[in-house]
């Protein structure tokens, strides 16, 4: 009752904020009135049949599952949509790609490859193989994030079964040549399967899962303001994989259960958004990003840009250190001027440990302690960049002022 008593006066003391701005997209976000619109009617007259189910309702749940396949493979350029295989969330899709790609594949060997800097639903499930046997190798980066090629090279071996290494990273936005990787890895072994977590990308910028030559990668609705407990997994034609769950299958063959069709509508939604006029947006959002991050570090004294810049980065990505502050009280105090950010990732907020993706790259740890995450959406505006950059500097200097450091 003490924990809801004082939220609910963190609450109370937001008082009359100014403005309001939103940059928690990383972890969660509004969905988008469009995409509630489009999913409205299949929570209420139509589409809630089983879509196994041979009677209209049913056919009426199949075919909106069927359309959204098709489009949302369409937008990542797969060969069909029979290759897109939705799950609960994107968390899921990583752990069947991992777990469901090795079981399916043990024959191959005992070796599983990440990067240091993968998000939580892909080293969480590596390290339980670790404790069931397999051999899991952790490849460094740079000090932007990038996977070290030579490394990666020494990593793979004959007894590797699958190669996970994400798209985009989802802290500091560092986007892989994953292209040239999967050359570097299928050159050391063609039998290697290649995943990518494609979350943080998908919407944002522009990919081809042929092009790339990768077997699987995972999608996400709630990154583009979609709705939540909905993702996909993509998965090449021939790649073998096992189910994680098990139950009555329906119309997804990796996805036990009931279908979420309303979930699925407005994923489709959400990426019809998305992917509308996507250049124009990256551009625009560009523009907001350098913006964000060249008045901080001019204008705020002991900062520290973490990642790449320039087209290295994704068009939405801002993460910064603010030394002589502590990240999550930096949230806090912007949280109480309506900017709403993350500190670090919020996947290890809660345990008050530092990011072990800026730990990666070289950070120290109060300089990990110290980073915010701010993440755009194109519903953004000047006025909104402006208030952050207004607002900023008086909670980072309120902060110093009174730290015992």
């Amino acid at each position: 009752m003490n924990v809801l008593m004082n939220v609910r006066e963190l609450i109370k003391a937001h008082g009359d904020i100014e403005r309001e701005v939103y940059l928690d997209f990383e972890n969660s976000g509004p969905v988008l009135p469009e995409v509630i619109e489009a999913m409205l009617p299949y929570l209420r007259e139509r589409g809630y049949g089983n879509p196994t189910i041979t009677h209209k309702p049913g056919w009426e749940a199949y075919e909106a599952i069927m359309e959204a396949s098709e489009e949302i493979a369409g937008y990542i350029k797969a060969s069909s949509f029979e290759e897109l295989h939705f799950t609960h969330s994107d968390t899921e899709a990583n752990n069947i790609a991992l777990l469901g790609g090795f079981s399916a594949n043990r024959k191959l060997g005992r070796r599983v490859v990440i990067s240091k800097i993968e998000p939580l639903s892909i080293l969480f499930p590596a390290q339980m193989m670790r404790k069931n046997g397999v051999e899991v190798v952790e490849v460094p980066v740079n000090n932007e994030g990038f996977v070290l090629e030579n490394e990666l090279l020494k990593a793979v071996d004959d007894e590797t079964v699958i190669v996970s290494i994400g798209l985009v990273n989802h802290e500091i936005g560092t986007i892989q040549p994953i292209k040239e990787l999967v050359e570097v890895v299928k050159e050391r072994n063609p039998c290697t399967l290649f995943h990518t977590d494609a979350s943080d990308a998908y919407g944002r910028i522009p990919f081809d899962v042929r092009e790339l030559g990768v077997d699987m990668a995972t999608l996400c609705s709630y990154k583009i303001q979609g709705p939540r407990d909905i993702g996909a997994l993509y998965v090449r034609e021939g790649v073998k994989i096992d189910r994680i769950l098990e139950g009555p299958l329906g119309t997804e063959s990796l996805w036990p259960g009931l279908e979420n069709v309303p979930g699925i509508v407005g994923f489709q939604m959400a990426s019809r958004l998305a992917f509308e006029n996507l250049h124009e947006k990256a551009r625009r959002l560009k523009g907001f990003r350098d913006m964000l991050i060249t008045e901080i570090l001019e204008k705020i004294p002991e900062t520290i840009l973490n990642g790449p810049r320039g087209d290295r980065r994704a068009p939405d990505n801002v993460n910064i250190s603010f030394l002589r502050c502590e990240g999550e009280a930096l949230t806090i105090e912007l949280s109480l001027r309506g900017v709403y950010v993350s500190s670090g990732s919020a996947c290890t907020r809660r345990l008050l440990q530092p990011s072990h993706v800026l730990l990666a790259i070289g950070r120290k740890y109060e300089e990990a302690h110290g980073s915010v995450l701010m993440k755009l959406s194109s519903k953004h505006g000047f006025e909104d960049i402006q208030y952050v950059l207004k607002v900023l500097p008086q909670a980072v200097g309120r902060l110093r002022s009174i730290s015992p450091f």
